[in-house]
């Protein structure tokens, strides 16, 4: 008789192990200059800070722009830009 079961899968995914939580490069409220090196599907310039996204309108690729960040998500933010 077992009095606990393990799931299958291990730890991996569960808070804190496996791959772990990683931190937003960005924080709400920073302003950053970047270069828009991408457009969106929805036609927004697209750039990246260690592989996350950022998302700011009316930017076109090749672009350098002051931003500031409005909106934090998983796996991307979105920003407006500043003058």
């Amino acid at each position: 008789m077992s009095y606990s079961r393990r799931q299958a899968g291990g730890y991996a995914g569960r808070r804190g192990h496996g791959k772990g939580f990683k931190r937003c490069p960005v924080e709400l409220g920073e302003e950053l200059e970047v270069n828009i090196t991408d457009l969106s599907p929805k036609g927004e310039g697209m750039t990246k800070i260690q592989g996350y996204v950022i998302h700011v309108p009316d930017a076109k690729p090749g672009n350098r722009v002051k931003i500031k960040i409005t909106q934090i998500g998983e796996k991307a933010a979105n920003a407006e830009t500043i003058k």
